[in-house]
């Protein structure tokens, strides 16, 4: 149960700009690795440049609307679902975490949400030089939004999450990391991005939400 005992022991609230919270440790080393194994396409091979979003190569529209399998941008989004599961034993284990009533409830306490009629959505990223992500704020379907860093290479730690206020003024950059994150709520201020900076071979991450919308991944 990483990530919850990281939420009960290693975590920390802010309030600035938007409420959320800081994790330490809240994966295990087999679930890093199944991360940083994970094949996941370089856009430079595709002649496609990072467009400030995650879905480059057509899937944004669809990806926006909620769609659990993140729309047509599969090439470079890797979602762990019942499907792919048996490459990802770990990652499995770690979804399972995340419908326990044991997790979600606690999260549902925290952000003042009911997640009890949720679904888990877990997604490997590897974000190469030249990425890059506007502002934006989540879509109301994202219950929480959690992203936690996997940093194997020694990038810089300036290569975590920007958060701005409602004025688009930066206000801090999440430390990227090994095994560190944070997660928050949707809503109507809760601006983030990551803006242009240099990774030198990758920047893989694992994505996690509470969505509305169906997938693989139901709570208990």
């Amino acid at each position: 149960m990483s990530f919850l005992k990281s939420i009960l022991n290693n975590s920390k609230k802010f309030n600035d700009p938007f409420i959320h919270w800081e994790l330490n440790q809240p994966l295990t080393d087999a679930a890093i690795k199944e991360i940083a194994k994970a094949d996941i396409a370089n856009p430079i091979d595709y002649n496609l440049r990072y467009d400030g979003t995650r879905a480059i190569d057509g899937g944004v529209g669809k990806f926006r609307e909620g769609i659990a399998s993140g729309g047509q941008a599969l090439k470079f989004r890797c979602f762990v679902n019942k499907d792919n599961s048996n490459i990802f034993p770990n990652l499995t284990k770690f979804i399972n975490e995340l419908q326990s009533e044991n997790t979600y409830k606690k999260i549902s306490e925290l952000i003042k949400k009911d997640l009890s009629k949720s679904y888990v959505r877990v997604e490997i990223i590897c974000d190469r030089q030249g990425f890059w992500l506007k502002p934006h704020c989540d879509i109301k379907e994202k219950l929480m939004s959690c992203l936690l860093f996997i940093n194997k290479f020694n990038e810089d730690e300036s290569l975590g999450t920007d958060f701005y206020d409602e004025n688009l003024n930066k206000i801090k950059t999440l430390p990227y990391k090994d095994n560190y994150g944070y997660f928050f709520s949707s809503g109507p201020n809760s601006w983030h991005g990551m803006e242009k900076k240099d990774i030198k071979k990758e920047r893989r991450c694992l994505q996690v939400n509470y969505v509305t919308f169906k997938t693989d991944w139901p709570v208990d």
